[in-house]
């Protein structure tokens, strides 16, 4: 294969050789070491084969001397190909400048992929090169990684490593995030530990303090869980650091009300569609005028990233559609409204629980009241309902 491919590129001839003794053709490349492959007889006086440009020119000179003709079948390989723009200058020119802003464009980064992000945005890192001089059009051999770490580190502390490789256009940024310390437990201060909001207490588990209520207690919000004070049988008492977590049922009533009236948008048919290049951080738009004034519309962008040979281009191909649309009132289907209100509950609901605990079980109803559905959600749950809250002492206060 790589032989095949070496040939094409150095340019191959298939020939067609006729002559009353084609065996004396076959002796003058023995003799003159010219290769052929891909022999075919066609008749006992003519056969087909392939060479080199190189060797047919030399095999061409030789057969003169022998009675035979030989005629070219077929011209395969580059320079065959690239002798077809000799007299095309504008198109070799053409070409030549592609293929050298290509070679060039290859030093220059127009394209950032970042990696190894969990919870910090791409858009953050990006914008912290940025103001570090690493953008869109940076000469990729003189990007210094450590002084880049160095500065981005600082101005985006949830990281704790950095590094920038430059492949192509292409840049990949990878990088670390820093792991959070885990919170100190402040032991010099006193305090209690009070129930965040009402329910049952289901378990109790104090790590230091006494604990002021047991298993199966109703506690409201606000009452002492956990005190931070302990008294001492022998003379007065000593303060502590109330800590620990209790776990108690919980229960959650949330109400919305979903208007049984809503706007409806159905398409008109109008539609316009506008096509634009991004070549790198400017935008050729190959339409006049984006304008759609007095018109609501759906604007949807689809972004092409364009390639050539494989090989990612600093262009990005952009089609834009906007779609007209009308406002139509309708009426709601009650279920649906139902189903409305409570996904909106629920997402609320755990929005409040997920922190604390779990939602064990729900109940949905709805009432009509005229143009308006009242949707009430009641929950149970299991959560932490423990909150630690300093004591002032009268040393603290001074």
């Amino acid at each position: 294969m790589l032989r095949g491919l070496v040939n094409r590129l150095r340019g191959q001839v298939r020939l067609r050789a006729e002559c009353a003794f084609p065996e004396r053709v076959l002796n003058l490349c023995a003799a003159r070491d010219l290769a052929f492959w891909d022999l075919q007889w066609e008749s006992p006086t003519a056969f087909t084969c392939r060479l080199t440009r190189r060797d047919y020119h030399r095999l061409r000179r030789a057969a003169e001397a022998v009675d035979c003709t030989l005629s070219v079948v077929g011209r395969e390989g580059a320079p065959y190909f690239l002798a077809r723009f000799r007299g095309r200058r504008v198109l070799v020119v053409s070409l030549t400048v592609c293929a050298m802003a290509l070679f060039l464009g290859s030093f220059f980064v127009c394209e950032f992929v970042v990696e190894g992000n969990e919870t910090v945005p791409a858009e953050e890192i990006l914008r912290a090169l940025e103001k570090n001089g690493v953008g869109i059009g940076s000469f990729g051999l003189a990007l210094d990684g450590e002084d880049i770490r160095n500065h981005v580190l600082l101005d985006v502390p949830e990281l704790s490593w950095l590094t920038v490789n430059v492949s192509g256009f292409r840049a990949y940024v990878q990088v670390r995030e820093r792991v959070p310390a885990p919170e100190v437990v402040d032991e010099e201060h006193p305090s209690n530990v009070v129930a965040r909001r009402p329910g049952m207490v289901l378990e109790v588990r104090a790590m230091d303090g006494v604990t002021a209520v047991g298993r199966g207690s109703v506690v409201t919000e606000g009452q002492l869980l956990i005190s931070g004070v302990e008294d001492l049988d022998t003379f007065g008492a000593r303060v502590l650091t109330g800590m620990g977590s209790v776990t108690a049922r919980t229960w959650y009533t949330l109400v919305t009300h979903v208007p049984l009236t809503a706007s409806l948008r159905t398409e008109t048919g109008w539609e316009r569609t506008g096509f634009s290049l991004v070549l790198g951080t400017r935008r050729v738009k190959f339409f006049s005028n984006s304008s759609i004034a007095g018109r609501s519309c759906d604007k949807i962008t689809t972004r092409t990233p364009l390639r050539l040979l494989g090989i990612p281009l600093p262009v990005t191909l952009v089609k834009e559609v906007w779609r007209e649309y009308a406002l139509e009132t309708a009426e709601l289907a009650e279920t649906a409204a139902q189903a409305l209100g409570e996904q909106v509950l629920t997402e609320y609901l755990h929005s409040i629980v997920d922190p604390y605990g779990t939602v064990q079980s729900t109940l949905c109803t709805a009432r009509r009241e005229g143009d308006v559905l009242t949707v009430t959600l009641k929950a149970e749950c299991r959560e932490e309902i423990g909150r630690q809250v300093p004591i002032y002492t009268e040393e603290a206060d001074g």
